[in-house]
């Protein structure tokens, strides 16, 4: 599949998640896919209760239930991406900031055998 249809697939599948799970989803949601990682970037991710909570000082509380949640997300997250590059994740990592909202899911990817690697660069 080339990059970017992988990259589209991930960016819907996790809004779709976020959607499910939260009640809205992002105000836009992109990806980029590079040899050993894959980044996904979710602007003005809150729902209206968060931005109210932000607003009154209180983003730890936001951060730490968003923290939570892509912890038990982790397994969803982590099949998109694969689902989508064919490779497996070694490592995911999510973040969010309350200044510019945003929140960032980050993938590493597994190394890929010798022989996948020279396959891979040849389809690029």
């Amino acid at each position: 599949m080339p990059l970017q249809k992988q990259s589209l697939a991930i960016s819907n599948q996790i809004a779709t998640l976020h959607r499910q799970h939260y009640g809205r989803g992002a105000g836009s949601v992109r990806t980029s896919i590079h040899p050993d990682y894959v980044v996904t970037l979710l602007d003005d991710p809150f729902t209206p209760a968060e931005n109210l909570t932000i607003a009154n000082g209180e983003f730890r509380q936001v951060r730490d239930m968003r923290t939570m949640f892509q912890d038990w997300m982790r397994g969803p997250f982590t099949a998109a991406v694969e689902e989508a590059t064919g490779r497996e994740v070694a490592a995911f990592f999510s973040q969010v900031s309350a200044e510019p909202p945003m929140s960032l899911e980050f993938f590493t990817l597994a190394p890929l055998a010798p022989s996948k690697k020279a396959a891979e660069s040849e389809t690029d």
